[in-house]
């Protein structure tokens, strides 16, 4: 365990000290929220009804857009070699390094939800179970982003192979998330969808490691 914390500050210190994952990630979600007021009108009703779709799709956006490096600088700089020659097996390193990325990048993000929420005129009913919905939900992106980025280090232009990857297992987690928010507007339970989301979440925390470290001992053969 204390390899694994050690590990988790490491890529905490270093992603803090470049502090261009958690701007650029946070800044996206922002930008892509605010244009769809100026887009499609201030009409109250309509931003209301899209509101969940609209902050889900743009925090899965901006979840993936630092998965690209989550390895390929240690890959490139031989940091990996290291780690699989460490005593800390290579799941629990990709593990850690899901952890700082979630940290990193997903917790911004559940905390700048509900602000953009209120620029959506989203009622003030759904902004418990928005935020518990990123909050089982985003955990699972960075998971399967992972073993995604893993299979594609050292391919040529990655972050598109990446997207084309991830984005069909992103699908479900999108659909959950913004139908328990929705299902709180219409004072239906969410609890069936963020149950499921649980559900997502505790098959990826395992199963996604392991696919990660398969992957990095394979670019690294």
């Amino acid at each position: 365990m204390r390899r694994f914390a050690a590990l988790v500050r490491r890529d905490l210190r270093l992603s803090l000290r470049a502090g261009t994952d958690a701007t650029t990630a946070v800044m996206f979600f922002v930008v892509t929220v605010a244009l769809f007021p100026l887009a499609i009108g201030p009409e109250s009703t309509v931003l209301a009804r899209i509101a969940a779709g609209v902050i889900w799709v743009a925090a899965l956006l901006a979840s993936l857009l630092s998965l690209e490096r989550l390895f390929a600088n240690d890959y490139e700089d031989g940091g990996l070699d290291l780690l699989a020659l460490s005593p800390l097996p290579l799941e629990a390193a990709a593990l850690a390094k899901v952890a700082a990325h979630w940290l990193v990048t997903g917790v911004p993000l559940i905390l700048a939800a509900p602000v953009l929420a209120l620029l959506l005129d989203m009622p003030a009913g759904g902004f418990a179970v928005l935020m518990a919905s990123l909050a089982l939900g985003t955990p699972s992106l960075s998971l399967i982003g992972a073993a995604g980025a893993a299979l594609t280090l050292g391919a040529r232009r990655g972050g598109v192979l990446l997207s084309l990857l991830v984005l069909p297992l992103f699908v479900p987690v999108l659909i959950f998330g913004a139908g328990a928010i929705d299902a709180a507007l219409h004072g239906v339970a969410a609890r069936p969808h963020l149950l499921l989301l649980g559900g997502f979440l505790a098959a990826a925390l395992p199963l996604a490691p392991i696919a990660a470290a398969a992957a990095i001992r394979q670019a690294l053969s």
